[in-house]
C-alpha cells in the first residue's frame, strides 16, 4: 500500500511579467498577408538588422498599378537623401520596420503593403503626407544601402553616433578639454561641404562653442584615437568657426578622428584655477591619485603669469635637483597647488595656472612674488605613499599613530587653519569605528581620545562660526560621558555665541557640579557670558530706538 507524505512546497516568488513594448504591441495586431516581400535584388552577407540597429535605406512608395505616392530618390522627385532610422528608436511604419529586418545589405525589395501595415494603422505613430493614400494597398520598394550598431546621444535621435575604430582607454573630452580631431562633413546626399583630414587636426576648446553643437555632444562620446561617423541633424547644428554655414542643412555626417585631448579641469568653477594635463600618468583616475592625505614627492617650476613667464623656483636648479616631498593635508604647500596635485596620477606633468588668493597670498609668500600676483606651476607627480594602515596593528601602535594625526591637527589649528585641522581630526575619527578595544583598560584610553578628538572638532567649528555644529560635537562627548566638564564648557561657549544664553549658563553651572576643580573656569564663563548678554541687550535697545 503506497504511503503518501506531505512534501512542503517552496514558495517561489512571482516575478513580475516585463510589459510589452509598443512596438511589441504593434506586432502583435499584424494580420497574416497584410505584409509581402519579393526580393528584386539580393543583399551580401548572411547579417540582417534587428532592433537598436540605425538602418540606412531608400524608399519609393507606389499604388499598385505603377504610379509613384513618394520617393527619396532624386529621379522619382525626391531629395536623393535616404532615411536614415533607428529600429525600435525611431517612429516608423510598422510594415518598413518589419520589411527592413528581412534584409541584407545591398539588398533591394518591393513589399506590398495593406493599408494596416502603413499610415492605415490604428494609432499610426506618425501623420501621412499630405494627400497620401492612406487607405490603398501599396507598394514600398526598399534599398537597404547599410545598418549598424550606433550610440544614441540624444534622446530625440538627432546624434547618432558610429563607431568605425575603437579608441583608447576610458576618458572622454568634456568642458574645458583642448581636443585635436580631423573632421570632415557630408550632407545627406553625399555632397563634402568639410575637409579637415590632411595636415594638422583641428584644434578647439570644449564648451567654446567652436564646433556645432551637436557635433560635441557626439564627441564627448569618444576616446582617444577613436574614429566614428556622427549623425547630426539641423537642430543641433549650430554655427561655429568649424561650420559657418548651416542654412538649409536638414542633416550633416561628420567622419571624426579623435587625435588627442588634453584634461583641463576648472577646479574652483569659475575660471581661475585651471589644471591643464600636459602629459599622461599611470593608472585609472581618480583611484590611482592621492585622493587621500599622502606623502608626495613632485618635481616643479614655478613661475609668474607675465609675459616674460619670469621663473622664480625650480626644484631641479633651486632644490639642488632634489624633488619636495611633503605631506599632504597639513598646509605645506599653496591650496591651489595642493588641489591639483591630488588629481594626479603618477607620472603625471601638469601645467597649473593660480589665482593669488590660491596660491601665495594665503601662504608664506617667496620675495620674488608681488602681492596679488597669479602663477603658474608646472608639476610632475613622481610618486606618493598612502597612509599607514592600522589593520593588523596592535592597540599603542593605533593610538599612537593616532596621536600623532591629532598633533598635526593642533599645530594646523594654532596656525589657523581650521578646516585642515578639523579634516585631520575626522580622519581619526572615521578610522575609530574600526578599532575594537580588548579590554578596560584599552576602553578607556579608547574613549578619552575619542572624546578629546570631538571636542577639537568642536573647537574648529566654533572658530569657524559655526556654532550648531559645534553643539552637535559637544554633544557626542556628553552623550558618552555626560559628566564631562570640558564638552559642557565647549557646548557652553558654542550656545553663547549661538545666543542662547539659557542654555549656555545651564551647561556653565552644571560644569562647576561635575567637576569642583573647574569652579573658577565656570565662573569667569558664567561673568563673561552676563557681559555679553547686557550687550546684545544694549544693542537691541539701541536698534529700537533708532526704529521709533
Amino acid at each position: 500500500m503506497a504511503v503518501e507524505e506531505d512534501v512542503a512546497q517552496e514558495y517561489v516568488p512571482q516575478q513580475k511579467k516585463k510589459e510589452p513594448s509598443e512596438l511589441e504591441k504593434r506586432r502583435k495586431k499584424i494580420e497574416p498577408g497584410s505584409l509581402m516581400k519579393a526580393e528584386m535584388r539580393p543583399g551580401g552577407g548572411d547579417v540582417r538588422p534587428s532592433e537598436g540597429d540605425q538602418a540606412i535605406y531608400h524608399c519609393t512608395v507606389r499604388t499598385l498599378d505603377g504610379v509613384v505616392v513618394e520617393s527619396t530618390r532624386s529621379d522619382n522627385g525626391g531629395k536623393g537623401i535616404p532615411l536614415r532610422h533607428v529600429l525600435g528608436k525611431s517612429k516608423m511604419l510598422i510594415g518598413v520596420i518589419e520589411g527592413l529586418t528581412t534584409m541584407l545589405k545591398g539588398e533591394v525589395a518591393m513589399f506590398k503593403m495593406k493599408p494596416s501595415m502603413h499610415y492605415g494603422e490604428a494609432n499610426c505613430p506618425i501623420f501621412p503626407p499630405s494627400g497620401f493614400p492612406k487607405d490603398d494597398e501599396l507598394h514600398f520598394e526598399i534599398e537597404m544601402i547599410e545598418f549598424s550598431k550606433v550610440k544614441v546621444v540624444s534622446e530625440d535621435l538627432g546624434i547618432i553616433k558610429k563607431v568605425i575604430d575603437d579608441g583608447q582607454g576610458w576618458e572622454s573630452p568634456r568642458e574645458p578639454y583642448e581636443v585635436k580631431a580631423r573632421i570632415s562633413a557630408k550632407t545627406g546626399d553625399g555632397k563634402v561641404i568639410l575637409a579637415h583630414t590632411h595636415g594638422e587636426p583641428y584644434f578647439f576648446t570644449f564648451g567654446k562653442s567652436e564646433v556645432p553643437k551637436g557635433l560635441e555632444m557626439g564627441m564627448g562620446t569618444m576616446a582617444r584615437e577613436e574614429k566614428a561617423i556622427i549623425y547630426v541633424t539641423g537642430q543641433y547644428l549650430t554655427q561655429s568657426p568649424l561650420l559657418s554655414t548651416i542654412e538649409g542643412l536638414d542633416e550633416v555626417h561628420f567622419e571624426v578622428e579623435l587625435v588627442h585631448f588634453i584634461q583641463v579641469r576648472d577646479m574652483l568653477g569659475d575660471g581661475r584655477l585651471i589644471k591643464r594635463r600636459l602629459r599622461d600618468g599611470k593608472g585609472e583616475f581618480p583611484m590611482d591619485c592621492p585622493l587621500h592625505d599622502s606623502v608626495l614627492r613632485v618635481h616643479y617650476k614655478a613661475m609668474l603669469l607675465n609675459d616674460k613667464k619670469t621663473v622664480f623656483y625650480d626644484t631641479s636648479v633651486n632644490n639642488a635637483g632634489q624633488p619636495l616631498e611633503f605631506s599632504s593635508g597639513e598646509g605645506l604647500v599653496p591650496e591651489g597647488f595642493e588641489m591639483s596635485v591630488r588629481l594626479m596620477l603618477p607620472g603625471e606633468l601638469a601645467l597649473v595656472t593660480c589665482p593669488p588668493d590660491y596660491a601665495y597670498d594665503k601662504f608664506p609668500r617667496p620675495t620674488d612674488v608681488p602681492e596679488g600676483a597669479y602663477v603658474q606651476w608646472e608639476i610632475e607627480l613622481l610618486g606618493f605613499e598612502m597612509p599607514q594602515d592600522w589593520t593588523g596593528m596592535d592597540f599603542q601602535s593605533i593610538m599612537d599613530d593616532a596621536e600623532k594625526i591629532r598633533s598635526i591637527g593642533n599645530r594646523l589649528f594654532k596656525e589657523g587653519k581650521f578646516e585642515l585641522a578639523k579634516a585631520k581630526y575626522e580622519k581619526v575619527l572615521r578610522e575609530f569605528n574600526h578599532v575594537n578595544p580588548q579590554d578596560d583598560e584599552e576602553g578607556k584610553v579608547f574613549l578619552n581620545t575619542r572624546n578629546l578628538l570631538h571636542l577639537n572638532v568642536a573647537a574648529c567649528y566654533l572658530k569657524m562660526k559655526e556654532c550648531r555644529k559645534s553643539i552637535e560635537a559637544c554633544n557626542k562627548v556628553l552623550d558618552a560621558s555626560p559628566a564631562h566638564a570640558k564638552a559642557l564648557y565647549r557646548r557652553g561657549m558654542a550656545y553663547m555665541e549661538a545666543g542662547d544664553f539659557d542654555e549656555a549658563k545651564n551647561d556653565f553651572v552644571m560644569m562647576a557640579k561635575v567637576d569642583k576643580s573647574s569652579e573658577s573656569d565656570s565662573n569667569a564663563a558664567l561673568q563673561k557670558l552676563k557681559q555679553t548678554k547686557q550687550e546684545v541687550d544694549r544693542r537691541a535697545k539701541k536698534t529700537i530706538q533708532r526704529a521709533l
